[in-house]
């Protein structure tokens, strides 16, 4: 590589003077056979000399330049191809090497960017994988500890009936864990996208309600909504419902019988404000930051069903519609989820 850079300048000196040298004694001879003045012909050597030198030296500040050019370029590619993170790009420059440079740099910040954010999905899924594999765990240890109870002994039909009781359990415990992993995993990964339209709030709210109508019945849970119906906010209709859903269904679980949970719907000047309350357990103060984290539970509700993935889910949906989640609670009080959705459409 370095020969053939050597050769195609010595080629162009070469090519430069030889067409420089024909074309002056063209000249020279042309103007001295007009002139026949020998004076005149030396001076027009002596510049032709002057011009050569300056034309030599003009092309020698090029290459050099060039090289250097060059030279700063390659160290550029090579930082790039070992990954360096900490790459710093000359980019003050007005001439077309520095307009070169820049266009590198953003070239380089989109590499990085990609990298990052192919790292980041792989650490995702790899906590995807892990949370899975240790959530599992235990309901496939019950259903095994039952299975096997079953075949190694004789039990009474009650008995038997007793632990198919408790199998089922376990089966719906996996398949709801199963559901809300597919749904977790695809808004992680980014397959299900997000259709934010005008829609009326009240109807996404009685979608959401839809599911805990039943359960609330049997604990004689007083539900109230105030919601003007013909509120139109951006939101995805079917993601929203399911956010809401969670909440409400939390709200259900840790609320006692004869509780009251109420829905307010607030629009204010940029945002809409959904405010879900209840009179349950309440949630203490140092646990606030921490419930929205994936399978986050705490301490004192492990006799209530769940895997602790809903919170985690609507705070996924909300924020991936520039919306956010703020809680209010206090122990035996109660606790107030407010859902903020924007009032206008992010693009």
């Amino acid at each position: 590589m370095g020969m053939k850079h050597n050769l195609s300048t010595k080629g162009l000196y070469v090519g430069v003077g030889v067409s420089f040298t024909i074309t002056a004694t063209c000249f020279i001879i042309i103007l001295f056979l007009y002139s026949r003045d020998w004076i005149i012909l030396g001076t027009a050597v002596v510049f032709s000399l002057i011009f050569l030198v300056i034309v030599i030296l003009l092309l020698l500040l090029l290459r050099k330049k060039l090289l250097a050019s060059f030279e700063s370029l390659d160290s550029y590619i090579d930082d790039m191809v070992n990954g360096r993170g900490d790459l710093w790009f000359n980019v003050e420059s007005e001439t077309l090497m520095g307009k070169f440079i820049y266009k590198l740099k953003r070239l380089y910040e989109i590499i990085q960017n990609n990298k990052n954010r192919i790292k980041e999905e792989k650490q995702s899924i790899q906590g995807i994988i892990s949370d899975i594999s240790h959530q599992v765990k235990t309901p496939v240890a019950n259903l095994k500890m039952y299975n096997s109870t079953l075949l190694e002994r004789q039990l009474p039909i009650e008995k038997q009936r007793e632990f198919h009781v408790l199998m089922e359990t376990q089966i719906d415990k996996l398949d709801f864990l199963m559901q809300s992993m597919v749904k977790m995993s695809r808004l992680e990964t980014g397959i299900i996208t997000l259709s934010v339209q005008p829609a009326p709030v009240y109807d996404t709210i009685g979608l959401a309600l839809g599911g805990i109508v039943l359960p609330a019945g049997k604990k004689n849970i007083k539900i109230t909504v105030k919601c003007n119906p013909s509120l139109l906010v951006p939101h995805d209709k079917k993601w929203t419902s399911e956010a809401l859903f969670n909440i409400l269904d939390n709200a259900v679980k840790y609320t006692p019988p004869g509780g009251r949970i109420s829905v307010k719907v607030e629009q204010w000047e940029t945002t809409t404000k959904i405010d879900i309350a209840d009179t349950g357990r309440g949630i203490p103060e140092q646990h606030l930051a921490q419930i929205f984290k994936r399978f986050y539970r705490e301490d004192e509700v492990h006799d209530v069903s769940g895997v602790g993935i809903g919170l985690y889910l609507c705070r996924e949906i909300i924020s991936r519609q520039d919306g956010y989640i703020q809680v209010k609670s206090k122990v035996g009080k109660g606790s107030i989820f407010s859902v903020f959705l924007p009032n206008k459409r992010q693009f």
